[in-house]
Order: C-alpha cells, then sequence, then structure tokens
C-alpha cells in the first residue's frame, strides 16, 4: 500500500478543488447559468476540510468523480422537486460507491478499500457544494441538507426480496474527535461498510443478508429523529423491510469488544462534544434527555444471544459489559452498579457512556420495544482503532490496515455466531 506524505506542491494538488470549495477563486466558476454563494461559510465539521490530509481522502479514493459532477448535477434542477430528485440521486451514488468501494468492486486508488475515511470526507465536501449552490428559485436547504446526508448513509438503502433468507439490520458511526486527529477513522463505519448487503452464514446453517447504515457523530441529526428513521422500517413486523436482528456498533475501549448490556436514557456526556463542537447538554452529576425523545423506560435491556456473540474470542476478546451510572430512586447523586440498573434509578449512562454510541443503542431498542419486542437487539463496541503512522503527514501504514481489517472481519464473526 503506497503511503500518502504531504508536500507543499502535492498538498496544493491534493486540496485544489476541497479547499476551493471554502475560499473559492474566480478560476472555479460555477457552471454557465448557476450562481454560487463565495461567501457560504463551512459550519464546524465541513471547515476541517482545509487540512490538506482530509482533503487527501477524496482525491487519493477514487471517489472525486462524484465530487467534479455534484455541482453541474445541482445546476440542471430547475424547480424544487427535482432539486430533490438531484440530492436523493447523488446522495445514493455517494453511498453506493462508499459500499462498493469497501467491498473492492469500484478503484480505491491510493488508500485502502476497507477505509471508511474516504465517503466521510467526500459526503462532507459535497455538502459544501450543496451549502454554496444558488438556485433561481425557492428551496427548503434544510431539507435536501436531510435528504442528502439520508441517502448518503444507507437510509434509502434496503433488503433484497429474496425469501427464505434471514435479515441483519447495523449501523456505524463516522469518525470522531478530529480536532485532536484529523486522520481517525471509525472501525465501526468501516465494518459496516464492507457488510452492507452481504449474505453471511448463521451458526444454525441458515443465511443472512446484512443491511447498515452509517451515523454522524452530532447530536442534532439524532434530535431529528435520524435513528428512529434509519431503524424505523426494519422493526414493523411482517413488514416489506422488516428485520430479524438489529444491533447498532461503535468503536469502545482498547483490544475488546464488548457487547452492553443495558443501554441508558440520559445524555451525560459533557463537556465532550460531537462533530460540530455541540455538547450534549448534560453530564454524570445532572443528565438531560435527548430533545423530542419519546417515553421509555430508563435503562434498556440488551436482547442479542450474548452467550453465543461471547464465545467469538478471536482475535480480541468479546465480552459482556453490565456497569452502569445511575441516580438511585431517592437520592440526588450518581453511583456506579456493576451489575445494572437498581429499581426506580434515574439514568446517567449505560454501559456504552451517555454519548452518542449509548444514544443510539437506546433510541433504536426503544424503538424496538414499542413495535417488536421479541427481536433481538442491542449494542457491539468495537475494540479502538490504532496503528496511525506516528509521521503525522503520513495517511495509513501496514499496522493500520491490519487493524481495522481485524475488526471487521470479528464484527461479521460476532454477527455470524447468531442463531435466529
Amino acid at each position: 500500500m503506497t503511503l500518502l506524505r504531504r508536500t507543499a506542491g502535492l498538498a496544493a494538488a491534493l486540496t485544489g478543488t476541497l479547499v476551493a470549495l471554502l475560499a473559492p477563486t474566480a478560476a472555479q466558476a460555477a457552471p454557465t447559468g448557476c450562481r454560487t454563494a463565495v461567501t457560504a461559510a463551512p459550519d464546524v465539521e465541513q471547515a476541517r476540510l482545509q487540512d490538506a490530509r482530509t482533503a487527501a481522502f477524496t482525491e487519493r479514493s477514487g471517489l472525486d468523480d462524484l465530487l467534479h459532477g455534484f455541482p453541474a448535477a445541482l445546476c440542471s434542477a430547475r424547480d424544487s422537486r427535482r432539486a430533490e430528485w438531484v440530492v436523493d440521486a447523488w446522495g445514493r451514488a455517494l453511498w453506493r460507491a462508499g459500499v462498493d468501494r469497501a467491498q473492492g468492486r469500484r478503484p480505491g486508488g491510493e488508500l485502502p478499500a476497507r477505509d471508511d475515511r474516504p465517503l466521510y470526507w467526500t459526503r462532507l465536501a459535497m455538502t459544501v457544494q450543496l451549502d454554496r449552490w444558488q438556485p433561481e428559485f425557492t428551496v427548503d436547504r434544510a431539507g435536501l441538507r436531510a435528504r442528502f446526508e439520508d441517502a448518503s448513509r444507507g437510509l434509502a438503502d434496503g433488503f433484497s426480496a429474496a425469501r427464505g433468507i434471514r435479515r441483519i439490520f447495523i449501523s456505524g458511526f463516522d469518525p470522531y474527535g478530529l480536532d485532536t486527529e484529523p486522520r481517525r477513522a471509525n472501525p465501526s463505519g468501516s465494518a459496516v461498510l464492507q457488510l452492507n448487503g452481504r449474505r453471511i452464514t448463521l451458526a444454525d446453517g441458515s443465511t443472512a443478508e446484512v443491511r447498515a447504515v452509517v451515523l454522524p457523530v452530532r447530536y442534532g441529526d439524532f434530535d431529528r429523529g435520524m435513528v428512529e428513521r434509519a431503524f424505523g422500517p426494519h422493526l414493523v413486523p411482517g413488514g416489506p423491510q422488516s428485520a430479524d436482528l438489529i444491533t447498532s456498533i461503535s468503536q469502545g475501549y482498547p483490544g475488546v469488544f464488548t457487547l452492553e448490556a443495558w443501554a441508558g436514557r440520559a445524555r451525560s456526556a459533557d463537556p465532550y462534544t460531537d462533530n460540530v463542537a455541540a455538547l450534549s447538554g448534560g453530564t454524570t452529576q445532572h443528565p438531560v434527555d435527548a430533545p423530542g425523545l419519546a417515553d421509555g423506560p430508563q435503562f434498556i435491556r440488551t436482547t442479542l444471544p450474548t452467550d453465543a456473540m461471547t464465545a467469538v474470542q478471536q482475535p480480541y476478546p468479546v465480552l459482556l459489559n453490565t456497569p452502569v451510572t445511575e441516580i438511585p430512586a431517592g437520592a440526588t447523586d450518581p453511583v456506579e452498579r456493576a451489575d445494572g440498573p437498581t429499581p426506580g434509578s434515574r439514568a446517567v449512562a449505560g454501559g456504552g457512556g451517555g454519548y452518542l454510541s449509548n444514544e443510539v443503542a437506546y433510541r433504536s431498542n426503544r424503538l424496538r420495544l414499542e413495535l417488536a419486542p421479541d427481536l433481538p437487539g442491542g449494542h457491539l463496541h468495537t475494540p479502538v482503532l490504532t496503528g496511525l503512522p506516528a509521521d503525522r503527514d503520513l495517511l495509513t501504514a501496514p499496522e493500520f490496515e491490519q487493524n481495522e481489517a481485524a475488526i471487521a472481519d470479528q464484527v461479521r464473526a460476532v454477527l455470524s455466531s447468531a442463531r435466529l
């Protein structure tokens, strides 16, 4: 695998397209007859594209053709309905390209095929293009952005109509913690991209089709119901997209997989921010419920086949993680419990903490309890992905790629251990 080193000349070559989106010049004019907002300010997440390393993930991954073609496609729209069609189509195209790349069906450039980072950074660059677009008709900008996000994250995808095939629906996450290390990947995102649409053989000999989404690390998207939109169609009993098992997946602890026994209702992650520097609004001392979160219990227990899944012990141990943090009934201070919550307590943190990895588990399983309470569901934390080279100008290294592959392969093995 070729390693990418930034030099002054190479940085300019790699980032000319992407940085121009953030600081455009006359040389990067929009197609004739199409206006762009030169002064459109990027948000916190988009602004990280000004780093030459993050911009390189698109140019060196084979996804740059989508970035180059999207502005002209937007400019072809002559009314709001056509604009919706364009963002839907290009969002789906980006998702398919990311999946095809992760599964070796699309030329991958110089970066590893299993890498989730090209999809993440290309999506961000395309949202910059969408934000800058100035049509000559009225559009719902927030609505267009939401449609593009949903389509480019797999929410418009679905199970095939094949008969006699079990169905497993999973979610992963974008990279995060990018202010301290912009080269970070997320092994949960990598794993689900590799599994989306694949068929696996389960422990009972049956065949299961896997479908997946990659969720943003942004509180606002959760507030607006993205988790429920993603999981809802797969929790309707007997529905055309109904699943036989669901699980959310995220990056967790060093050197170990954990199946979270409990998901807690609360947010309590402050001062840790999300990818747009937003806070949850809750702390360990003062947990809060997410805005608009429907009624539900303080804690929800996993119904995944944890005995079978924890039997998968190579190359990483797989453990059942039972602790929670709660405020006991009648008390005001948080207490850690090694074996789950006590009756009447207030949730502070589930096994996965009080951040979005816990929240996706709570939201998806709260909906599961409402719609399909007998369905197996829960949350899987992967090991922390390590191995980035010490030279901060290098984007990848053999150790990083080997670790990423090992984690993804074990996610598949854990899912395959189920009997449905």
